[in-house]
């Protein structure tokens, strides 16, 4: 009931750690180099690939890292870090531990020198002992929080590929692109797709055409180290035909311009997340061009987490409260398992929150946006309470989207555990990182570990997710849509997400959906050419990168990041 997702250099090394850890073996790494620049040359390289899902306090998104090098040999590590499939393939015991743990081999990285694999092996060779801040354990820690299963529907949905997006890869690897988003324009119903690595493509009659390359937009975007930085997400107003507005988040490297939200100069900043409203005279034209205006920028502990989602409440007309006010996801950063949870789950501070602006006002504290009057802490008396805020407690909101009825759904990614989905309500706590889902957390100790929730929860006043599901089913989940089209109506009064990185498809009906209450989760199939398949098989990894999207016509679209394919949910079959 473990997370994993390898998409850095060292990540599937640290297995290792776990795997030989109780050995009591160690071996001779006596031949690392000690010297201060090639430790530092590591640590640089380290920080740029490796530091999103590593660190050398306790587990991130991979093992801790500390003391990785007394338990195996610098010669194993380097030759896994070039190949780790050949390894895999030739029955090492290691690697198929590793493999068989992780479900996904590490790409390769035969590109890397070999002095700088033995620079980062250096550099891990300076952590020697591991300082975890460990949770005073009471015994009654949860092994097995949701012990029941997801049952399996009888819903068949027959899946009609629209279109292939190019590869963004360099080496030409899986997976061949980064596409997480689709979405539309309203007034011409015209549909986008972005790739993390940097495009936003629009759809002319299926084919993919650059619309925005943000790297020539902006020479200090960087699409490193993976994970969710780069182009992040997009939205077009809702009155973008005429006013020509669209807003975008990006990374870019530490210190590329003065953070509007930052934290104590002791704290690392691994990247800056970067909200820009950009204005075109061409709103029809089949490329943008135009200007840019920097709304705000945010510093981040790690590239993990960062600012996920942007969005405009499709359902609001003009004149009413909600019309042109935009809605930003920001995660946590990875502050929490960075060993900084006070800078989560704070009114006063923007990380692991949802947040809703007036682009148009300039009542912020840079005066480069409003804060609506009708947000929940607008006009809260203490002036370090952030007016921007709509709800906290967060940890990685992944997706924003309505509902017919107009409620908010955000899927959260959790830590080690539990993934969900949340309905949001103005001002309320959702309780990242005291609470994990429906259970308690220690913030400043193992994250790993669940504990029931204590007699006195009322006190704390959390709003639990609507649904959720455990580690024993999934590792990430995939924030999706309710169903608003007409061509398959089978689909109709259900809420459609699903699993990252295995591809399960789930549902839940918009009918079961209270606050307070635990939705029931039923899993879907799919078929192709009216054949039954399942994502895996398809894309031809074992690792899907699955996300969704809606049309203007209200029509649902899967994407996988593997091999850049976009489906269309076509018409739907049900068998006894």
């Amino acid at each position: 009931m473990k997370k994993g997702k390898l998409i850095i250099i060292i990540v599937t090394l640290i297995l290792l750690y776990f795997s030989f850890c109780n050995s009591g073996s160690s071996v001779n790494n006596s031949q690392i180099s000690t010297d201060a620049a090639t430790v530092a040359k590591g640590g640089t390289i380290f920080n740029q690939y490796c530091g999103g899902c590593h660190n050398f306090r306790q587990d991130g998104i991979g093992p801790n890292l500390s003391g990785i090098t007394t338990l195996i040999s610098a010669d194993w590590i380097q030759h896994f870090i070039k190949d780790p499939k050949k390894i895999i393939d030739s029955k090492d015991e290691r690697a198929q531990q590793l493999f068989k743990k992780y479900k996904v081999a590490m790409p390769a990285f035969g590109s890397f020198k070999d002095d700088e694999i033995q620079a980062i092996i250096a550099f891990l060779n300076t952590h020697q002992k591991a300082e975890h801040v460990v949770a005073k354990s009471d015994g009654h820690e949860l092994l097995n929080p949701i012990p029941d299963t997801i049952q399996l529907s009888n819903l068949l949905v027959n899946l009609s590929l629209v279109t292939q997006i190019p590869a963004s890869s360099d080496s030409g690897k899986l997976p061949l692109t980064r596409i997480t988003k689709l979405d539309f324009e309203q007034k011409s119903g015209n549909t986008f797709i972005l790739d993390l690595r940097g495009k936003l493509y629009k759809l002319q009659n299926y084919k993919p055409v650059v619309y925005m390359d943000m790297a020539k937009l902006k020479p200090k975007f960087i699409p490193e180290p993976r994970l969710a930085t780069g182009f992040g997400s997009f939205t077009f107003h809702p009155d973008f035909a005429n006013n020509g507005l669209l807003y975008t988040t990006h990374t870019e490297s530490t210190g590329s311009g003065k953070a509007d939200f930052s934290y104590a100069d002791s704290i690392k900043v691994a990247l800056q997340c970067v909200i820009t409203e950009w204005k075109t005279k061409t709103p029809g034209a089949a490329t943008f061009s135009g200007t840019s205006r920097e709304l705000f920028r945010v510093n981040m502990v790690t590239g993990m987490h960062g600012i996920q989602d942007v969005a405009f409440n499709p359902l609001a007309k003009p004149g009413s409260k909600d019309y042109g006010l935009l809605y930003i996801s920001v995660g946590d950063g990875a502050c929490v398992e960075e060993g900084y949870p006070f800078l989560a789950h704070s009114k006063d501070k923007i990380w692991g929150s949802i947040l809703r602006i007036d682009p148009a006002g300039n009542n912020s504290a840079n005066r480069q946006y409003g804060i609506p009057e009708s947000n929940p802490f607008a006009k809260n008396k203490n002036n370090k309470t952030l007016g921007e805020i709509y709800a906290i407690g967060f940890r990685n909101p992944h997706r924003i989207s309505w509902t017919k009825s107009g409620g908010i759904l955000v899927c959260n990614i959790g830590q080690s555990n539990i993934e969900s989905v949340n309905l949001i309500l103005p001002g309320n706590d959702y309780g990242w990182p005291i609470r994990e889902g429906t259970f308690s957390l220690n913030p400043n100790g193992d994250l790993d570990k669940l504990y029931a929730l204590p007699a006195n929860d009322s006190i704390y006043k959390i709003s639990y997710p609507i649904a959720e599901y455990d580690h024993g089913e999934g590792n990430a989940i995939s924030g999706g849509f309710e169903y608003w089209g007409t061509a398959v109506t089978e689909l109709t009064g259900k809420y459609f997400f699903g699993d990252i990185p295995s591809g399960r498809l789930f549902y839940i009906n918009m009918a079961d959906i209270k606050q307070g209450k635990q939705a029931p989760i039923k899993e879907w199939r799919i078929s192709i050419n009216d054949i039954p398949t399942t994502l895996l098989k398809v894309c031809g990894s074992d690792r899907v990168d699955l996300h969704f999207g809606r049309d203007a016509q209200g029509e649902l679209y899967i994407l996988t990041k593997a091999d850049g394919k976009v489906y269309k949910l076509s018409k739907a079959i049900t068998k006894p």
